[in-house]
Parts: structure tokens; sequence; C-alpha cells
């Protein structure tokens, strides 16, 4: 065993590089966490949570946790294009789990999503009702399930003859308002949207009825997850609905194994399906 681990800390490390204000407001975090931390606790562990502006703040937050062994295992979540942040770990013989869309080179110990298969749900359900005109709302483009989404959105669109919009969000509510007001000021504006999360689907929605775009009679919208905010906008929202709390579970069983040295059993996130609400219906006759 690494020396380092011969004291046990008997918490579960997770960064979070965002601004903190977002994790006020964005659901998915706060869910994703509560379900980690409740399965933590049937083994008396917990969760040390930190916030930091960038991933090289929390890099340095690895070494201060390594430096103090405040920490078993590591959680890390939104994974970008050449990652530091694996080899540091592995370096500061820091366990980890890596929770995304794609295989890091050498890591086998990963939960992993697929982000293709929903965004494809998600064109089907609109390419079915007619729309042509299709823009997006994504997260930073840095990550990796960003493009994993952004890869099938145009992929499937191509197929189809159709040459979707796609614009860079951060997942504020100021984001989604503002780039779904830059959207339907398009001289072709899309009569179909996708957001990559609730805040922005609902920020856009409410950006919509300002204008006077009537959702869904000449704007259809789709957002990410489904949390409250999606079944209590008025009209209720179309989604795709990803059970976070058990995806929190899944990865907090992974975190047991690493801790007892036993494989890691091959974990998926819990599949996204659509639910078809209020903000869906076919384009107006005109488009």
């Amino acid at each position: 065993m690494d020396e380092r681990m011969t004291n046990a800390a008997g918490a579960v490390g997770l960064v979070l590089a965002r601004p903190e204000r977002l994790l006020g407001i964005e659901p998915f975090f706060m869910e994703l966490i509560a379900g980690i931390e409740e399965t933590l606790a049937q083994r008396d562990l917990s969760i040390l949570v930190q916030v930091v502006p960038t991933h090289d703040a929390e890099v340095e937050i690895y070494r201060r946790w390594a430096d103090w062994r405040l920490v078993d295992a590591v959680i890390v979540v939104n994974l970008v294009q050449d990652d530091q942040r694996p080899a540091v770990l592995r370096e500061l013989g820091l366990p980890c789990l890596l929770v995304g869309p794609l295989a890091e080179p050498g890591f086998v110990t990963m939960i992993r999503s697929d982000e293709a298969t929903a965004e494809r749900a998600a064109l089907a359900h609109l390419l079915g009702l007619g729309h042509r005109r299709l823009a997006r709302v994504s997260g930073p483009a840095r990550l990796e399930h960003t493009q994993v989404r952004t890869a099938a959105m145009l992929e499937e669109c191509r197929a189809v003859g159709v040459e979707p919009t796609i614009l860079e969000g951060d997942y504020s509510d100021d984001a989604g308002a503002q780039l779904t007001r830059r959207l339907l000021a398009l001289p072709e504006r899309p009569t179909a949207i996708v957001y990559d999360n609730d805040v922005m689907a609902v920020a856009g929605l409410r950006a919509a009825q300002v204008l006077g775009v009537a959702v869904p009679d000449q704007l259809s919208l789709i957002a990410w997850d489904d949390s409250i905010l999606c079944q209590l906008s008025s009209p209720a929202m179309t989604t795709m609905r990803v059970d976070v709390h058990e995806y929190g579970v899944r990865v907090a069983l992974s975190i047991f194994e690493i801790l007892d040295g036993t494989p890691v059993t091959e974990r998926w996130a819990p599949a996204a399906r659509l639910v078809p609400r209020g903000t869906t219906a076919p384009p107006p006759p005109s488009a």
C-alpha cells in the first residue's frame, strides 16, 4: 500500500472548477453530491467538496490534500481534452475515479456516460416533429461531454441535410437568456433549441416569452437533466431526464471498490431518456 494511504482520512474529495455562483443555482451537482454523500455515509465516509475557479487551482487543491492526507480518493468530473488532472493524481499517489463520456488512456476506473445517444434522442424527437431549423445552447466547449454532444448533433443533422446553429454557454441563467435572444434575432431564427442544462433552458423560455415568441407554437425547447425547475416552468419543459441522484450512488459504489482495492465494476451513468412535456410541438406552418 502507498505510504500516503496508511492512515485513512475517512473522506473522498471532489473539486468543482466553476464559478461559485453557479453551484448555488445549478441543480445537477447538488443532486449528484447528495447521491454520493448518502451512499458514502453507509460506511461512515464523508465527501469533501471545494469550489475553485480553474483547473490549475484544482490541481493545487489535490497537492494540498495529498500533502496533508486529507482524502483517501478523489472524484474527477468535467473532463477536458488533454486533461492534466489524471496524471497529477497518479504522481501524487491519490486514487481517483474519472466521471465522463470518454476513456482516459490507462484508466479503467471510470463512470462513463453515453452523451451521444442521448443527444440523438433529443434530435430525433425534434426532427420527427418536423423541425429543420435547429439550434443548441451548449455548455463550455472545452468539456468532453460538450464535445461529444456537439459531434452527435452535427452528425445527426447533416445526415438529413440540416445545418444547426450552436452557441456556447456557461450553464448560467444569464447565458441561457442572452444566447436565446441572439438566436431569436437571426434572420431565419430556429424553430427548436436544445439546451445543455436546465437553468439555461428555463432562462431561455422566459427570454422567448418576453420577446413574444410563443412556446411551443412558434418555438420548441428541450432541456437537459429534468430538475424541479423544468417541471415547474410554464409550460413544463420537455427534457432529457437523467437520474442524477442514482448517478451519484454509482459513483460512490465505485469509490468503495477503489478504497477496498478490489476490481472496479464497469459502471455507466443512468441513461438519459426523453420526457415530452409542454415545450415541444411541430414547427409553425411558415417554417
